[in-house]
């Protein structure tokens, strides 16, 4: 299997490379070297942030979605250099678990150019600066890249009564017909992803739509019908910030709006900061230059408006904000383009810190010189905040004391040696991680059959405290939290977090899910944003392994055991792990390697976690007693 999928990555390699290199030979440039391209391209398709590993079982869902925000990508940047998008804009987007069935928009594609601009390199209207002035990419790559990985292909072009229907299959051209056609001027695709590539992969509804809403929130007028639903936005990075905090806002959201910039935010109750940052419609979830210069921007604005002698992490304590820019040429630090790495708005222009520090200091401090209610709202916020930090300075200075000697010799940490911002990490700062285990038994088979390069593990010493109800005084106090903020590094804020995935790891027993509820409780009472932005994760170990002389079978649920025991039968020999200590480090490197299942903690606004946390990890122990005792289920054994 190995072998077939290490063939197929080469032909779809070879199919981009061929590209290449008739473009080169068409353009009468053979001399420009054409190894140094097939290694750009080959590189490409692996490292780019909608390739993923191709022998992984469960492609990450972002990976996936990526599929159709390349296609979404080149129509978004054709939308904003053509339309001001303030009348309405309908496309049409219907999947299932396994492929997209059908995205129609009313843009036509030229039709003499169908075939070339879906399958062939650098034919992209990047190349016209007048047509993708501010864009994101690598020139057109990305359509063609979704028709090389995908098995079968298909778009069509509608004009003025005429239909082109071109067919690929992995990059390769299967049929193109023209025909006559009642439908009106559009574009139609569908395309099925490689199943030999990707294995066992699908679509998830929830993920898919998350991403389209951000394209409404960046632009409005844009209707998306997905499955039917219509996702729309009308008043941009207000309902973005409306639609994802968990928290009651302590005043309207401020909203401004600039050429090539805009901006939204407002306070409310919880701690840490909470950002989201796009460029040119790309969604910079690690942030940088524009993100930034908000952060410092703001904070001096509010600080010069209110004249006084104000802490800047005060002022940005409980700040959840959104700032979206348009920038020509934009350069990121990484192939996945989640963080702005440019300097200038424009080559040779203004910088962004600069453009961006000038339309705050001007509309900001406007804004609260005619709302001064907004602005008495925003100084209270910040004299809570200032007094809960000097009420814990002397905490806090003890901790941090702490937590800088046990660093020089931390033995709850045991560290890896790539971390997520490492300059040097070589392509594998995302893969960067960290188990959090439960006693120095399940640290012991993890950190025997771990990888030292990216996974790192911290150890708890039994159950962490219930944190729920209590003051940021806690996390300073209590040596374990203390130490275990200082090992991610997220005491001011996740920007400087160290690993890409932080794993909660416990046995799969009542005592290890009340662990993982504890940490979560910490995480969202705290640290909300490590896990609104996707950074926390359960880790999977199976409950039974079934086995004969033959072969062996993992379980990771009761369905799994009975379907195993039925294949191995007769009388084949069945385990029950109890914790993670009882799995042999030979075992345990198959359930954190290629093959790891993990489930990403996930937190919406409709999750209500004000009341669910309340209830379960609140002070009602009656009440939560009573609604055992109401729900109890009896289990029989399925396979007795």
């Amino acid at each position: 299997m190995e072998k077939e999928i290490t063939k197929n990555r080469q032909a779809t390699e070879m199919t981009l490379i061929t590209a290449v290199n008739d473009i080169i030979e068409e353009s009468g440039f053979e001399g420009l070297g054409i190894n140094s391209l097939d290694g750009l391209i080959a590189a490409y398709i692996q490292q780019n942030d909608y390739w993923i590993n191709f022998d992984e079982e469960l492609p990450d869902q972002a990976h996936l979605a990526t599929f159709i925000k390349q296609i979404f990508k080149r129509q978004i940047m054709w939308l904003r250099e053509n339309y001001t998008l303030k009348r309405l804009y309908r496309w049409e987007l219907t999947t299932d678990n396994k492929f997209v069935k059908e995205l129609r928009n009313k843009r036509e594609e030229k039709g003499i150019w169908l075939v070339e601009a879906v399958s062939k390199l650098n034919t992209g209207g990047k190349y016209d600066s007048k047509a993708f002035k501010k864009s994101v990419g690598l020139n057109g790559v990305g359509v063609k890249a979704v028709n090389a990985l995908s098995s079968r292909f298909e778009v069509r072009s509608y004009r003025d009564g005429k239909v082109r229907i071109a067919t690929f299959s992995k990059g390769n051209l299967q049929t193109d017909v023209t025909q006559d056609t009642e439908e009106d001027n559009g574009t139609f695709i569908f395309f099925e992803p490689d199943n030999t590539l990707f294995v066992n992969y699908c679509f998830k509804p929830e993920f898919i739509e998350t991403m389209l809403r951000n394209y409404t929130y960046l632009n409005t007028g844009l209707a998306i019908i997905y499955n039917g639903h219509r996702i729309l936005s009308r008043n941009g990075l207000v309902d973005l910030l409306n639609d994802n905090m968990t928290a009651t806002g302590l005043y309207p959201i401020i909203h401004l709006k600039g050429e090539d910039i805009e901006i939204a935010f407002t306070h409310t109750g919880q701690y840490g900061e909470e950002y989201y940052s796009f460029v040119n419609g790309q969604h910079t979830t690690q942030g940088g230059t524009h993100q930034s210069a908000f952060k410092e921007h703001i904070a001096r604005t509010i600080k010069e408006f209110f004249n006084k002698n104000m802490d800047y992490t005060d002022i940005r304590n409980g700040l959840v904000a959104a700032i979206a820019v348009n920038v020509e040429e934009p350069i990121f630090e990484s192939q996945t383009k989640t963080k702005l790495g440019s300097t200038n708005m424009v080559p040779g222009g203004v910088t962004v810190n600069k453009y961006v520090g000038d339309f705050i200091k001007l509309e900001v401090d406007n804004f609260l010189h005619k709302n001064a209610d907004v602005a008495e709202a925003i100084q209270q916020k910040i004299q809570e905040s200032e007094k809960e930090r000097k009420a814990i300075a002397g905490v806090t200075k003890l901790a941090r004391e702490r937590a800088k000697k046990a660093n020089l010799h931390n033995r709850k940490l045991r560290d890896c040696r790539i971390h997520l911002n490492d300059p040097k990490g070589k392509g594998l700062e995302e893969d960067s991680c960290i188990f959090i285990t439960e006693g120095d038994s399940a640290s012991g088979s993890i950190t025997k059959s771990r990888d030292v390069n990216t996974q790192a593990v911290f150890s708890l010493r039994g159950k962490p405290l219930n944190s729920f109800g209590l003051t940021k005084k806690v996390v300073y106090e209590n040596e374990e939290f203390n130490l275990l903020q200082a090992a991610l590094n997220i005491e001011d804020g996740i920007e400087g977090l160290r690993y890409n995935k932080v794993i909660i790891a416990t046995d799969a027993d009542v005592d290890g899910m009340h662990i993982r509820l504890l940490l979560i409780t910490f995480f969202l009472q705290f640290f909300p944003d490590l896990i609104k932005k996707g950074h926390v994760y359960i880790l999977q170990t199976p409950l039974f392994r079934v086995r004969n002389k033959k072969k062996t079978i993992y379980c990771y649920s009761e369905e799994e055991r009975v379907n195993a025991i039925n294949e191995l039968s007769p009388n084949p020999e069945i385990t029950r792990f109890k914790g993670l200590g009882e799995i042999s480090p030979d075992e345990f490197k198959h359930f954190i390697g290629k093959d790891m299942r993990l489930e990403q903690v996930s937190l919406r606004k409709t999750d209500a976690v004000k009341e669910l946390l309340e209830f379960y990890m609140g002070k009602n122990t009656m009440e939560r007693q009573n609604f055992i005792i109401d729900n109890l289920v009896i289990e029989e054994d399925l396979a007795s």
